[in-house]
């Protein structure tokens, strides 16, 4: 990935109102932190103060939205300005979810627009947000386990105090759902590519049907009307492939166009990225685009200077597109296996000797090798386990993983010190190559010795290769089991009221091809 495109935080911290770098930062038990209930910091300048004034407004967005419900909502792209600029479309987002909708909580993701720092903060030192229309519950026990999954997670109390990006959202939720869940308000930071990759590894274990997402973010900064509309449409287009490569390169791709003015074009391209990078590894979602507007549009706005706004919306099934890494029919030749197995070891090899140089020459691979595939790769010494790691959906080309699993099956296996230069001359590398993952809905679909299993509950997961059966012998009941217990850490029967996935492997060894 071109982690530049990213990297724009000099441009971005033009428009940040107040600038504080984070230097260090404690997380405290926030169940036990007895913090103050955040309150309002925009209500009377964003949206209307007033509460009956407010739930009109709301109300009468919801009801001109002109959008149909959508079943099984995983996520919205909503804007964050003022209502009288971006409220009609951002309810166009909100209409789209069923008020009789259940959610155990709602993740809100936004970008920092009065703190600069290179993370992701994490509020739950306050029990409560307020907006004139109530108080909205804290979930600050997730928060806390959040906080505490990756150093890449922090809490900067600047960060909330005054920002304004997940506030405005909070009235069209109190107004939308019968009931509003507890929140997880969590302000992006960082625009590192690799640190993203973190926040969305942390959030993944989230990221399933008993959860709503809210991505918080305006588009097109400042260029003048006819200009926002045709960045907006690359930005739009790139988002709605669902796929981080493409919208990096839209990003990029309207920075160089030349278009006047143009400060960003997603002022919350990280958390936007972020539900991106969760996208490639979950299955079965649809990106649906709802509703696209500009400052220029309303009657308070000119069109000199104005402001793109977008709504999108995530689901299982129905209308949209869906994301695919690679086609059911996909394979690989004996001298693309042989190729991964040379990239593999070269990469291990190349760390122990501290050399600099890449172990593959992109230029000469196929285009088959630079497919986004999931890969595990696996290290036998004498015929005993030596190292196991994996990436279950591939969100870099298929040459890249193997090259980074190599390298963390070596090194980062908790299980095993790290492998010696000696020891590599006895080491068989095995690499699995993974389709994408199918959900099925009953454990008949699954046929042992032909699939992995992937399982999900609450915020814990595991999976098994398909080869985990021929090795051990288990019967089914055995093999899920074992996955739910010693993987996943749900117990025995876990795996009977997890989410369930199921993949296969195209597998292949240093002693198949040579």
């Amino acid at each position: 990935m071109n982690q530049q495109i990213f990297c724009q935080m000099n441009r971005i911290l033009k428009f940040l109102s107040v600038i504080c770098i984070m230097t260090a930062h404690v997380i405290p038990s926030f169940s036990q932190a007895g913090g103050e209930i955040r309150r309002p910091a925009v209500a009377g300048r964003f949206y209307p103060a007033d509460p009956d004034t407010l739930r009109s407004e709301v109300n009468r967005y919801l009801s001109e939205a002109g959008t149909d419900s959508i079943s099984s909502v995983r996520a919205i792209i909503v804007p964050h300005a003022g209502y009288v600029f971006s409220g009609a479309t951002a309810s166009k987002a909100y209409a789209c979810i069923a008020p009789s909708a259940h959610y155990r909580r709602v993740f809100l993701l936004g970008p920092s627009h009065r703190a600069a720092f290179d993370g992701a903060s994490v509020n739950g030192a306050s029990p409560a947000y307020a907006t004139p229309l109530g108080e909205v519950k804290v979930d600050q026990e997730t928060c806390e386990r959040l906080a505490h999954s990756d150093d890449v997670f922090c809490y900067l109390p600047q960060a909330h105090q005054k920002e304004h990006c997940l506030e405005v959202q909070l009235p069209f939720l109190q107004q939308r759902l019968q009931s509003v869940p507890p929140i997880v308000p969590v302000i992006v930071g960082t625009q590192r590519i690799e640190k993203l990759e973190r926040v969305a590894q942390a959030l993944l274990p989230y990221f399933t049907s008993e959860n709503l997402f809210v991505i918080s973010s305006d588009f097109s900064h400042y260029p003048p009307y006819a200009d926002a509309c045709k960045a907006d449409k690359a930005t739009g287009d790139a988002i709605l492939s669902a796929s981080v490569e493409n919208f990096m390169r839209a990003i990029a791709g309207n920075s160089s166009h030349g278009y006047q003015n143009l400060l960003t074009s997603a002022c919350g391209q990280a958390p936007i990225a972020v539900l991106l990078l969760m996208m490639q590894q979950t299955p079965g979602l649809q990106m649906k685009h709802l509703g696209y507007c500009n400052s220029g549009d309303s009657p308070y706005g000119g069109r000199d200077e104005v402001v793109g706004y977008h709504a999108f919306a995530v689901s299982e099934g129905g209308g949209g597109k869906t994301f695919r890494h690679v086609s059911d029919t996909f394979s690989l030749r004996a001298a693309e296996k042989a190729e991964l197995l040379r990239i593999a070891r070269k990469s291990i090899e190349y760390e122990l000797e501290g050399k600099m140089e890449l172990p593959y020459d992109s230029a000469r691979l196929t285009d088959t090798l630079k497919m986004n595939c999931g890969a595990f790769v696996t290290l036998h010494l004498n015929g005993k386990l030596r190292g196991c790691i994996g990436m279950l959906a591939g969100r870099r080309p298929l040459y890249l993983t193997v090259s980074d699993m190599a390298r963390a099956a070596a090194f980062e296996d908790a299980r095993f010190r790290p492998v010696t230069l000696e020891e590599m001359k006895d080491v068989r590398i095995d690499i699995s190559v993974l389709s994408p993952l199918r959900k099925i809905h009953s454990v008949e679909e699954f046929e042992l010795g032909k699939h992995g299993i992937f399982m999900v509950k609450d915020a814990r997961s595991g999976t098994f290769l398909p080869q985990v059966a021929e090795e051990t012998h288990w019967t089914k009941e055995e093999f899920l089991g074992h996955c739910a217990r010693d993987k996943a850490g749900i117990g025995w029967n876990g795996w009977r009221s997890a989410e369930l996935y199921v993949y296969e492997a195209e597998v292949f060894d240093e002693g198949e091809v040579e």
